[in-house]
């Protein structure tokens, strides 16, 4: 039996349309219903023929729909949330795909008596947006963390648990406070580091733009993949974790200033012993299946 016979995405960038196409591929007698707030995507969405029915407001989009997922910036989900409750079913599950955790369940109290709130975050994106970008096997083999609020209903919690086993997710829960930190140091200071350093290249007056493109080296380009991510959906993500984020951003400067000493000073022995430690950790990465170890990370040459 499905966990849902009714689902409703708003928001129908990189997450949302992925989300409506693994829907399709894996549970495909699923109702999928979807709004976002730009007509030209709705109008794209509808050509792609991604959902049954699209609609013209958030609150069309959720009537009868038994689950609701979220799939905005972080900094539009209460704007979300207020234009949609009134029509949010009894008993319907509301959940979301932000990468901030403890600043959606502070939107608990928006959510209408009788409709369960379970915050969640697919671990899983590209630096792409758009619905154009989206695909089914986005989640494949990709955690998908659930962060229910203390004295959510059992039921509804497995309900979406098994929702994204469906789509071929692995699932966890915890804490929506240890969730922020944890993502703090996998997910957000690599972004912010990226941003930086791709800014500082662009800038540098000694280096000229074309030769910092001609000679893109590995680590250089890959940086400017990261970089590259969704501008409004990442500036909401540094904004709502703020305080995660600068406390590993404190760490890290803390180990940057302990590197710049090493090099100053000549001491070999603690660059080799950080070099071997971290590359131990991108094997373990590759182990858990996380990533490939093929040449150039996979990347097709032809």
């Amino acid at each position: 039996m499905l966990p849902f016979s009714r689902v409703a995405i708003i928001g129908l960038g990189l997450i949302g349309s992925s989300l409506a196409r693994a829907v399709r591929l894996h549970m495909p007698t699923v109702r999928l219903v979807g709004y976002d707030g730009s007509a030209a995507v709705r109008a794209r969405v509808d050509e792609l023929d991604l959902l049954d029915d699209i609609a013209d407001t958030p609150g069309a989009a959720v009537i009868d729909a038994d689950l609701v997922v979220l799939c905005v910036p972080v900094g539009q989900m209460g704007a979300a949330i207020e234009e949609m409750r009134a029509d949010l079913p009894k008993g319907a599950i509301v959940s979301d795909v932000g990468s901030v955790k403890a600043s959606v369940a502070a939107l608990a109290g928006l959510i209408p008596e009788g409709v369960h709130f379970i915050p969640a975050h697919p671990v899983a994106g590209t630096e792409k947006s758009g619905p154009d970008a989206g695909f089914a096997e986005l989640f494949h083999q990709r955690w998908c963390i659930l962060t229910p609020l203390p004295g959510t209903d059992e039921t509804a919690i497995e309900r979406l648990a098994e929702f994204w086993k469906r789509l071929d997710s692995k699932v966890e829960t915890m804490d929506a406070q240890h969730h922020d930190l944890v993502l703090a140091v996998t997910s957000h200071l690599p972004h912010l580091i990226a941003y930086s350093i791709v800014g500082t290249a662009s800038d540098l007056e000694g280096v000229t733009r074309s030769e910092v493109i001609k000679y893109s080296a590995g680590g250089f380009r890959d940086f400017t993949r990261i970089a590259a991510s969704d501008p409004q959906m990442w500036r909401d993500v540094f904004l709502a974790n703020k305080d995660a984020v600068l406390e590993i951003l404190q760490r890290f400067t803390e180990d940057l200033t302990a590197l710049q000493r090493a090099i100053r000073w000549g001491d070999g022995d603690t660059l080799f012993n950080l070099f071997t430690r971290t590359r131990d950790i991108r094997r373990t990465i590759i182990d858990a299946g996380q990533d490939t170890a093929a040449p150039d990370f996979g990347r097709d040459h032809r």
